[in-house]
């Protein structure tokens, strides 16, 4: 590991980086919390054949390299005044690496579903095992991606001194890691498969059963860990400092819950991005072993838990609509949209849209796929964009039904919404009338970034309190207040919501093949 060199608390900036499925965003952040200057990179996103997602690794690294440089560039801020960096990242899909820290896999996106079969394997063998343990409910992450690598790809399993995540490859390639520094942070390991996430360790009984090494399972850490420094060549090609300390950073769903100062008990709370994550904030862990629905991941806050549950690319149903279903000339934005769906009555005039493109995640169910039920001649463009829109809205109304039993003593007053489909006052407005709860927006959407910064900024002692300094960075801005006559207008609607998947499904795996 390269030396890290000391901090003077008295510089003003640090660096968090986004490593989103769309894209790379990195921002540079002043102590008070202000994004000086921002870069972004689009992903890599290679899908041969059906079922198949996944990244190289070496585009992973030189879009963050990238992007880094461009911000320290644009902002003209000095190198010296730099504090820190920290990185978050897409949280399911896995990678391996040999002892030299070279990517021997790919990057297995959690879009990737061809570990389908060793879903169904752990289910029938561990699945209530495996919830109780991990927190989460069987499907497309670590562990069933594994065993796929071990069984399909047993030459390639066999090079693999580790597997890691995105993130944890980046800052190994920035700090000059070998394998047996790698590591995995805590906010991670509910999607690991093997991991007990309650007691922070491996879990021997679990990968005795499977059959996998614990020597190929990495350190489990804090997210604010110092884990080395810049190496010369890293520095160089970021035009930053030699030695800046890089922590361990968190996944992005945990950075993005961090900085949207999700730290209290009892708040929810919804991440309208390329996938659609629903969660709450509570104080105990409670696995989800009844419904399987709900994935029991720890905060970055030690002591708080952060259960979720998420659409496999709920925001991309509408970027889909929108750039194969509005014309390629002329396009309309999506505040275009919004406007012509606002005059659609609640519940689309009988039109229903099922969200799951590439199969239901929470709870896990592959049979389904994405399409519209009640499609008549009184149908609309603006019928059918809107009708995504609730149809994310009502897969929302059954995660809350499925918080609120696992946790009848708990309040949730209302939500806060960040992520790129935030903006939408429609958007937002369909969601508060379907649950019935107040929407609150925030003075960023984009707040991975914002929550890495502030990890990295613990790690080096700028931040004494990561609660206190998210609270000073993040303010409600506006807020939507649920309709009554709508909400009871739109429970007609999410009851037969819940009903369709087991009455479509076998006609889906029959035509889907």
């Amino acid at each position: 590991m390269v030396w890290v060199r000391s901090i003077d608390v008295q510089q003003k900036y640090l660096i968090g980086v986004d490593i989103g499925t769309q894209g790379t965003k990195t921002a540079l952040i002043s102590l008070e919390g202000h994004i000086v200057s921002d870069a972004f990179e689009a992903s890599k996103l290679i899908s041969p054949s059906k079922g198949v997602v996944q990244q190289e690794a070496d585009d992973i690294y030189l879009s963050v390299i990238n992007t880094i440089f461009q911000v320290i560039t644009k902002s003209g801020v000095n190198s010296e005044d730099v504090l820190g960096i920290g990185i978050d990242a897409q949280m399911a899909g896995i990678m391996g690496i040999d002892k030299e820290w070279n990517a021997v896999t790919y990057y297995d996106s959690w879009l990737d579903t061809r570990c389908e079969k060793y879903i169904e394997q752990i289910k029938k063998e561990a699945e209530d095992k495996v919830v109780r343990i991990t927190g989460c409910a069987v499907t497309y992450t670590h562990g069933p991606k594994i065993l796929w690598w071990k069984h399909e790809r047993p030459e390639i399993y066999k090079k693999i001194d580790k597997f890691i995540m995105p993130s944890t490859y980046v800052v190994g390639r920035l700090a000059g890691l070998k394998a047996d520094e790698a590591y995995i942070d805590y906010t991670h390991l509910h999607f690991s498969g093997f991991g007990d996430v309650e007691n922070l360790k491996w879990s021997d009984e679990l990968l005795s059963l499977f059959k996998v090494e614990k020597s190929k399972m990495p350190e489990i850490v804090e997210p604010w860990k110092v884990i080395g420094g810049l190496t010369e060549d890293a520095a160089r090609r970021c035009n930053l400092i030699a030695g800046m300390p890089i922590v361990a950073g968190c996944g992005d769903s945990a950075a993005t819950i961090l900085g949207s100062g999700i730290t209290k008990k009892g708040l929810l709370f919804d991440v309208a991005g390329t996938a659609s994550i629903f969660a709450c904030c509570v104080d105990k862990y409670k696995p989800d072993v009844s419904t399987k629905t709900m994935l029991y991941a720890r905060s970055v806050i030690p002591g708080l838990w952060t259960p979720l549950a998420y659409i496999n690319g709920g925001g991309m149903c509408l970027k889909w609509f929108r750039d194969n279903l509005t014309g390629k000339e002329n396009m309309p934005s999506y505040t275009d949209l919004d406007r012509d769906a606002e005059k659609i009555v609640p519940g689309s005039d009988g039109l229903m849209f099922l969200p799951h493109f590439s199969g239901r995640v929470c709870p896990n169910d592959p049979n389904v796929r994405g399409t519209w039920i009640g499609l008549s001649w009184i149908h609309s463009r603006e019928h059918m964009y809107r009708s995504i829109m609730e149809g994310i809205a009502y897969e929302y109304s059954y995660y809350l039904k499925v918080i609120k039993g696992l946790l009848s003593d708990v309040e949730f007053s209302q939500v806060y919404a960040i992520g790129g489909g935030s903006k939408s006052i429609l958007f937002n407005s369909i969601k508060s009338d379907v649950l019935g709860i107040k929407y609150s927006t925030l003075n960023a959407s984009d707040t991975a970034v914002i929550g890495s910064a502030v990890i990295a900024g613990y790690g080096v002692k700028a931040f004494s309190n990561m609660e206190e300094t998210v609270d000073r960075f993040i303010r409600i801005e506006n807020q939507i207040e649920p309709n009554i006559q709508r909400h009871l207008e739109y429970k007609k609607f999410t009851g037969p919501y819940e009903k369709v998947f087991e009455a479509l499904g076998p006609t889906i795996k029959a035509i889907s093949g």
